[in-house]
């Protein structure tokens, strides 16, 4: 047996040093599951105390309920050989016993009886233990709160303030949050919020905390007036809990937080990612209850915006049906509101009957009280897609018009969809165009065999409709008018083109000719396209065919654009966009091209306008996946013209376009979080940059592409003030970049972990980081960026301590700056070795490589940086008993700042008290007055 217990061993020690989650779990149940083949009780408690642990993390209270049961059993008959603390760092078996009765509570299929006996019987435990009432009066508030009794549990809030805390006492995080959410439902927001603040600033923190208590006072916050910091609230605990399912509770506050404050859109893609939370802990009722509420108060919401008929997706899954019951086809956001409501009333009324009060009944009525308020508090994460402003055709012509138009544009999908109520004209002229139409496109997405198959229909409208040359033409040439590009196809094409061209009718000669063009096109052979284009247009405008004149048009710029010719291709854009008889579809476009074109020359503001135009007409006419595609054109060109704002209203409309259509939209989402991370929005980019993170790992995409992520989500959460979680993913980012041998980047990765700590004074993990990261960025010699960025670093954290080390590094990357001409970092390295030196006291090697690097500043027109290295080498003058030579060096410091205030100010300020101090009382008041100036 020695070898499955060493094997046991080994387990314990591997759960003990894994973070909660699906990895923990499985290791616990191996755990559990090898001491019961080992036949050694002893060895199953180890696993079981684990398990309860693991469980009530993971949301799994059947699990937490019966291991308990099992390990307190096993307690009571032998305590000596089953402890209640096992000392290896996690909750002990008294501890557990808080867990307990706030389980069997949030079921209604554990009676009141049964709930007070287990607290009963915790009490009894804990005072056989010789433990403090803490942990049981914690409980019994618990209780007492849940089942609506408030009275009691006031006074059995105050009765635990007053109680001595313990071991066994919830902890700072913990107890405040509770606290705090008691308040909030009492009507003392004012506490609440108090309470919550209190936590954050000593930064405690917990399993789910502070995410839990940030949830507590979103709607204090909001009713406070403190919209911003319901907003920061609301993003930091919502990133914080949106991946543990055992967080309902927590994202059922946030889902409410953005139904009133104005974020209907957002509340709901919120309730369709967290629907299937409901059947993930089947016992937890009580939260099941909570979640029902907040999806019900956000999809009234929604419905009263206007949007009730939305599908609401995922809410048809068979893992819902008991909570929402049968239904035919999707649910809308207005049948499952009704549906929702009716099972949070059924629910809270099983509780009510269960505990004998009304507190389930008026937390409903406080849910629906809120359709009154509303606050306006900004998320652009989301949208709703507006309804297209076209008018849906109402007969068959007018869906031929459609047609015609989206493939004009070239919108295949769109056109095949509107194909079959355009086929109803009875005109066989336009039949034979969309038979047509419908050919071309099933062969672009590589469906020849459908497109052959309607090629009879083809012919025979074009009969009817008296074309019947046209009719031989193609029955001889099959596929080849249509796209085909087999060599067959080619070579039909040209016989036809050389031999019976010129005795064809001028609409049949201008076919041949333009499906000629289109595949030279498509093997890259622009000016035979253009030669058969002008064919092409030659013979349409004989046959006075303006539609596909103009298509011949937009072939042939397309062949002048090929060939480089951006400055011809643009004037040709130009006049036919001023033609008046163009249709929505090439209108639409000639503008997408144009916008590409002005973006590739640096023109982004007007591209983006064209963009923007485009995306109007495609609106108009309904092309929902083009119009996803113009959006994000829209918003790259307007990312591109330094317009981040612009650029995330149309990157959030082609995200939800998307995802609506079922396509992959975490690229468009990664570009919207570096827009509002751009646009200085760093919570919500945050947000989003973990939610593109975790799809990408998901997906396992390629692990340089991660890399990128997590450093811009580093980025985001460090601009948002999360500097520990930033500490973490800039972490990640470099594993990343290694496994991606990407080592450039991963040097930098790290050298961003060292700057954060050493912002806190973590100074030897800062310095241990950079040491690496020097290491890793020599396996990249070519990137003298990033090399000179981490030398430098290393340097000054060097300097920072007096290290004579960093003069070597800061020799290196002059030398690196010089042999690169980059001047302004040779000035800014040789400041570096002027702080460095004053940390030594050589102060006059100090003051002289300062002064330098602010001429290399000044000379380079950095006013800025040539003020800062003066005003620092004033300062070691002054501060060396040299306020005489420091008084010219503050005045070139103060000329430097006139364009920077702050600057100014610091200098005038300390120049004051030097010349104060020098007794020219005059100067200093001089000097004093610039401040006021």
């Amino acid at each position: 047996m020695a070898r499955p217990k060493k094997r046991f061993q080994q387990l314990i020690e591997e759960i003990d040093r894994t973070p909660w989650g699906p990895a923990e779990q499985a290791l616990v149940s191996d755990a559990v599951a090898l001491a019961i083949e080992i036949g050694d009780d002893r060895l199953e408690y180890e696993a079981r105390m684990r398990q309860t642990a693991s469980a009530n993390m993971g949301g799994a209270t059947d699990v937490m309920l019966n291991s308990f049961a099992w390990c307190l059993a096993r307690h009571d008959a032998d305590p000596q050989r089953f402890p209640a603390d096992l000392d290896n760092g996690g909750a002990d078996l008294m501890w557990q016993f808080k867990w307990m009765a706030s389980s069997l509570r949030s079921s209604p299929a554990f009676s009141q009886e049964q709930i007070a006996a287990v607290l009963d019987d915790m009490e009894t435990h804990y005072r056989s233990a010789g433990l403090g009432v803490s942990g049981v009066l914690t409980a019994r508030f618990e209780d007492a709160w849940d089942a609506g009794r408030f009275d009691d549990a006031e006074k059995l809030r105050v009765q635990l303030e007053a109680t001595p805390r313990d071991e066994h006492s919830h902890c700072d995080a913990c107890g405040r949050s509770q606290f705090a959410g008691f308040f909030a439902e009492t009507e003392r927001d004012a506490d609440a919020i108090r309470l919550v603040e209190e936590m954050i600033e000593g930064g405690f923190s917990c399993g789910e905390e502070p995410e839990h208590a940030l949830s507590r006072v979103l709607l204090p916050y909001l009713r406070a007036g403190r919209l911003d910091e319901a907003k920061t609230a609301h993003l930091r605990s919502y990133r914080l809990a949106k991946d543990n399912a055992d967080n309902l509770r927590i994202v059922a506050n946030n889902i409410v937080f953005a139904a009133v404050s104005g974020n209907e859109a957002r509340a709901l893609a919120m309730v369709e990612r967290h629907l299937g939370w409901l059947a993930h802990d089947g016992l937890n009722v009580d939260a099941h209850f909570a979640a029902l509420a907040a999806f019900a108060v956000a999809l009234d919401r929604v419905t009263a915006t206007g949007h009730g008929e939305t599908p609401v997706r995922g809410a048809d899954a068979a893992s819902l049906v008991p909570f929402f019951g049968e239904h035919d086809g999707v649910w809308s956001a207005a049948d499952l509101a009704a549906a929702t409501w009716a099972t949070a009333e059924r629910i809270g009324a099983e509780f009510d009957r269960r505990d004998g009060t009304d507190g389930h009944a008026r937390s409903l009525a406080r849910m629906r009280a809120l359709e009154t308020e509303s606050y306006d508090v900004p998320i652009r994460s989301d949208a709703f897609v507006a309804p297209a402003p076209s008018t849906t055709p109402t007969d068959a012509d007018g869906w031929f018009e459609r047609a015609m138009q989206l493939a004009q544009f070239g919108a295949e999908h769109e056109t095949l969809e509107a194909l079959p109520r355009a086929l109803e004209v009875e005109d066989p002229a336009k039949l034979a165009q969309l038979h047509s139409m419908r050919m071309g496109i099933l062969i672009a997405l590589d469906r020849a065999d459908e497109a052959l198959s309607a090629l009879p229909e083809r012919i025979a409208a074009l009969r009817a409709a008296g074309r019947d040359v046209q009719a031989d033409l193609e029955e001889r040439l099959g596929l080849a008018t249509f796209g085909a590009s087999t060599a067959e196809a080619k070579a039909a094409l040209e016989e036809e083109l050389g031999a019976a061209g010129a005795g064809l009718p001028a609409w049949s000669r201008g076919d041949l000719a333009i499906s000629r063009a289109w595949l030279h096109l498509k093997d890259d052979e622009a000016d035979a396209a253009l030669d058969l284009a002008e064919v092409a247009a030659r013979s349409f405008a004989e046959a006075d065919d303006v539609r596909l004149s103009n298509t011949t048009t937009l072939i042939a710029i397309s062949a002048v654009l090929s060939k480089g010719d951006l400055e011809a291709g643009s004037s040709l854009l130009d006049r036919f966009l001023e033609q008046d008889d163009l249709s929505a579809g090439h209108r639409a476009q000639a503008l997408q091209t144009r916008a590409r074109v002005r973006g590739g020359s640096g023109a982004y503001d007007d591209g983006a306008t064209d963009a923007d135009e485009s995306c109007r007409l495609l609106a108009e006419l309904g092309a929902t996946r083009a119009l996803a595609e113009a959006h994000l054109l829209a918003g790259a060109l307007w990312e591109d013209a330094d317009q981040p704002e612009k650029a995330v209203s149309r990157y959030r409309l082609a995200a939800r376009m998307g995802s609506e259509e079922g396509g992959d939209s975490t690229g468009v989402n990664f570009r919207l979080a570096r827009a509002m991370l751009r646009a200085g929005d760093a919570e919500e980019a945050a947000e989003l940059f973990g939610e593109v993170l975790q799809q990408e790992d998901e997906a396992e995409v390629s692990p340089g592409s991660r890399a990128i992520t997590a450093s811009m989500l580093a980025r985001a959460l460090g601009a948002a003030g999360e500097f520990g979680q930033s500490v973490g993913a800039h972490g990640y980012a470099a594993q990343l970049f290694g496994e991606a041998e990407e080592h450039a980047d991963q040097a930098m990765a790290m050298t961003e972990q060292a700057k954060i700590l050493a912002r806190f004074d973590e100074n030897d993990d800062a310095i241990s980081l950079l040491e690496s990261a020097v290491e890793i960025v020599r396996k990249a010699p070519d990137a003298a960026g990033a090399l000179t960025e981490v030398l430098h670093s290393l340097g000054q954290a060097y300097g920072g301590r007096g290290d004579e080390r960093a003069f070597a590094l800061f020799d290196e990357v002059a030398a690196l700056a010089q042999e690169h001409e980059a001047h302004w970092l040779l000035a800014d390295v040789t400041d570096s070795r002027g702080r460095a030196l004053a940390e030594l006291g050589r102060v006059d090697e100090a003051v002289s490589a300062a002064l330098t690097a602010a001429d290399g500043f000044a000379g380079l027109g950095d006013a800025g940086a040539a003020g800062g290295s003066e005003l620092f080498a004033a300062r070691v003058l002054a501060g060396n008993e040299r306020p005489a030579d420091a008084v010219p060096v503050y005045r070139s410091a103060l000329e430097h700042g006139a364009e920077h205030p702050s600057l100014r100010q610091v200098a005038a300020l300390e120049l004051g008290d030097v010349l104060e101090a020098l007794g020219r009382h005059g100067e200093a008041a001089e000097v004093r007055a610039l401040v006021e100036s």
